[in-house]
């Protein structure tokens, strides 16, 4: 059935920002529900289906780490870590176990809800099923082979397991080999024209991407760097 309002979900233990969170986000025409620890934000992910899934990293008795890597290996829900430190270290490790953006408190609200409404529109709603959500279409240069049917990438035969946004971001790159795509032609299409993040979390995902498909990282030439520009997908090696 389909619902007349998109469900936020939660996943915060400080009642301060619970209420406010909940109140401002019904004005901006959310329905809205709150977990306050990372087993109810489970138990309430699958009670609700929530359309998109704002989680802080620091939960009790389970992560918002934890919490995320599990929701994504079963859906392809949007999910926004929320930290209350801004290193990159925590930046990383959410982007690593799936989520897809990331924000640091204290935040201000306009630019939160402009990520919301930024990461809904990049992922359908109502069915998160990832063998469901995409047409069956295999693309293929060089050793590189990706399915998005499937939500599969496969490396020189090998199947290997990629994120979702790292998916994206092959995909975006292998649609258009051997042309130059920009850094923000990149951002736009993978993180939305609203994104308005550290450009820094571009780069982690590439150097991610390098990690599984180049024979040598510290060398590539699948994925390689135009200086001054952004990134290209090789054609040949």
């Amino acid at each position: 059935m389909t619902r007349t309002q998109p469900i936020i979900l939660i996943a915060e233990d400080e009642e301060s920002f619970i209420e406010a969170l909940t109140l401002g986000l019904k004005r901006e025409g959310f329905l809205v529900e709150a977990a306050r620890d990372g087993e109810e934000a489970t138990r309430k992910f699958e009670e609700f289906r929530p359309d998109v899934i704002l989680l802080d990293v620091m939960l009790p008795k389970k992560s918002g780490l934890d919490v995320c890597r599990e929701i994504r290996s079963k859906s392809k829900v949007p999910i926004i870590m929320v930290t209350a430190k801004s290193t990159e270290i925590d930046t990383v490790v959410g982007l690593e176990v799936g989520a897809d953006d990331y924000i640091s408190k204290p935040y201000r609200f306009k630019e939160l809800v402009a990520r919301v409404r930024a990461v809904m529109r990049r992922t359908p709603g109502d069915n998160y099923d990832v063998t469901s959500q995409v047409e069956n279409e295999s693309i293929e240069v060089g050793e590189i082979v990706l399915d998005t049917s499937k939500h599969e990438v496969r490396i020189r035969g090998e199947v290997v397991k990629v994120p979702l946004k790292e998916f994206e971001l092959l995909e975006f790159l292998i649609s258009n080999p051997g042309r130059v795509l920009t850094r923000e032609q990149i951002i736009d299409r993978v993180w939305g024209p609203y994104y308005s993040g550290d450009t820094k979390t571009l780069d982690v995902h590439i150097k991610r991407l390098r990690s599984k498909i180049e024979r040598d990282p510290s060398d590539p030439k699948v994925i390689t760097t135009v200086r001054g520009l952004g990134y290209r997908l090789e054609t040949s090696r």
